[in-house]
């Protein structure tokens, strides 16, 4: 069977781990756990080739602990009872280690047959998942672990393992490399912090090259760009990355960033998720700009009609026209706070009777109408005349507060001016 390269030039020493010094690097916390050689249940949380496995190998080598695997993907509970019930576990002072990969696959029920050896100390787990475990991970698994987040690769960090793999395939093939200028970088780069894809992309390449007469492959940077087409790209949308850039996008149109907000929105068009867009640009015209520019909610729409009518790639235009507006619009988030604080109150039961001036004429039974006593505002100067509007219990609350934008400034003034002249 043929080893992919990435496990063949795997790590077996946390100097060698690429990246993660936050976890790893000298005096940090794991580094030390690992150090001491008591390790307890560890849950690794994070992107897929950012040294989950290659840690837990490790682990299981500084420890002196026979390792088993398990991919929940496929194990039921009869795997876990499997592995307990061996003669040579037995004999295990310290227990077994078992690595659990993609944990958030287990049920409830699987998580909790798990727990049961956990508790008698016949399992030390190290569980790796690429979702956040406090939304996939049963509690009283989370309670007896330490949970580690492992971040996407830099680039610098990327680089020298690039680098290694290509030394390595020169050794295994037999064969001197040569690489344009930029390969390397574009590789690590490229991989978007999976080093997995960058070792995949190395190995196609030498796969890919043929040997001159002096038994010399060439590693060109078009061919590297066209094996890391897409790759760069991390996105499930059921995952947290489809919140990530979501919550992404929306914040840097809030804070009035185009170049980020546009980011965002090309990450999202790159993985085919129109709708996501559309949906944060179509919330952030009221929720961040609000009354401070009440015309951009007319100009988004449009854009995202013409975007869905357009489909893509050429949705890519109007959906970033709206963006930029957006994003260098001024800001308010009046709306917002008004409607918040109006939810708030008939949440919590103040809600009152209608005043009796603003019931439905049609109200009353025939026969038994009642003088309404309501004011017809168009009757009088301004279009505006003092009357109670909302009911006695909440009579003098207030929900809308003008931003202090020139827009809604101009309105304040002018409703001022008015009102003060009753």
């Amino acid at each position: 069977m043929i080893r992919p390269l990435a496990d063949e030039i795997r790590p077996t020493s946390l100097d060698d781990v690429c990246g993660q010094k936050h976890i790893l690097g000298e005096g940090a916390l794991l580094r030390r756990v690992i150090d001491s050689g008591n390790v307890p249940n560890l849950i690794f949380y994070g992107p897929s080739g950012t040294g989950k496995t290659t840690v837990a190998n490790i682990i299981a080598a500084r420890t002196n602990r026979k390792l088993y695997r398990l991919n929940a993907t496929t194990a039921s509970s009869a795997d876990i009872k499997d592995i307990v019930g061996e003669p040579g576990t037995l004999l295990a002072p310290d227990g077994i280690l078992l690595y659990l990969d993609e944990i958030q696959y287990f049920t409830k029920k699987q998580q909790q047959t798990l727990l049961e050896h956990i508790e008698s100390g016949r399992i030390t787990l190290i569980a790796s998942t690429t979702e956040n475990p406090y939304f996939y991970v049963y509690n009283a698994i989370l309670s007896r672990s330490s949970v580690f987040e492992f971040k996407p690769i830099e680039a610098a960090d990327a680089l020298p393992a690039v680098e290694r793999a290509v030394r390595y395939m020169e050794q295994k093939l037999a064969v001197k490399a040569k690489a344009e200028d930029g390969v390397y970088h574009h590789l690590a780069q490229a991989c978007g912090g999976d080093l997995r894809k960058a070792m995949n992309a190395v190995e196609l390449l030498f796969a890919a090259a043929k040997p001159d007469k002096k038994g010399a492959v060439t590693l060109t940077k078009a061919d590297a760009e066209a094996v890391c087409v897409r790759t760069a790209m991390r996105y499930d949308r059921a995952g947290d990355d489809h919140y990530d850039i979501a919550s992404a996008l929306m914040k840097s149109l809030r804070g009035s960033d185009p170049d980020a907000a546009l980011h965002y929105l090309a990450r999202l068009l790159e993985a085919g998720d129109m709708p996501t867009a559309i949906r944060r640009i179509l919330c952030s015209a009221s929720e961040d700009i609000g009354m401070a520019y009440p015309q951009a909610a007319q100009i988004v729409k449009a854009c995202v009609d013409s975007a869905l009518q357009l489909g893509l790639p050429e949705a890519r235009l109007p959906l970033a026209q709206a963006c930029i507006l957006l994003a260098t619009a001024p800001k308010s988030n009046s709306v917002v706070a008004a409607i918040d604080a109006a939810q708030h109150d008939v949440r919590h039961g103040k809600i009152g009777d209608y005043p009796r001036h603003l019931q439905n004429v049609h109200a009353d039974s025939a026969g038994q109408e009642r003088e309404q006593g309501y004011k017809y505002p168009h009757s009088y100067p301004n279009h505006w005349v003092a009357q109670q509007y909302l009911p006695d219990e909440l009579k003098g609350s207030r929900y809308y507060v003008y931003g202090d934008n020139k827009t809604e400034q101009a309105a304040k003034r002018y409703w001022d001016e008015i009102k003060k002249e009753n």
